[in-house]
């Protein structure tokens, strides 16, 4: 399997906690998948799509690096992923 639901996928990389409020945030257009507004959780994504979502008052942009098989611990959702985000505007 090379690509994935977002909704699903963001739930996986424990961007959110519940499957059903990554599809709200999708429908509310807080999401973007390689710098384009989607409003479908049907959308798919893959290895090598950007995602950037602003949810819980910051912006996050997160390479996809894996589809994810389930919803494991934080260790293990951290390797879907690679945090694009500047360090420098975090220490700020």
């Amino acid at each position: 399997m090379s690509r994935q639901r977002i909704d699903k996928w963001l739930w996986f990389a424990r961007m959110v906690k519940t499957r059903t409020l990554a599809a709200s945030i999708v429908s509310q257009g807080q999401v973007r998948l390689n710098k384009v507004k989607i409003a479908k959780p049907a959308q798919e994504v893959g290895p090598g799509d950007v995602i950037t979502l602003a949810a819980h008052g910051r912006v996050r942009v997160l390479k996809v690096l894996a589809i994810g098989t389930r919803r494991g611990p934080a260790s293990e959702a951290q390797t879907l992923y690679e945090d694009m985000a500047d360090p420098a505007a975090d220490a700020s």
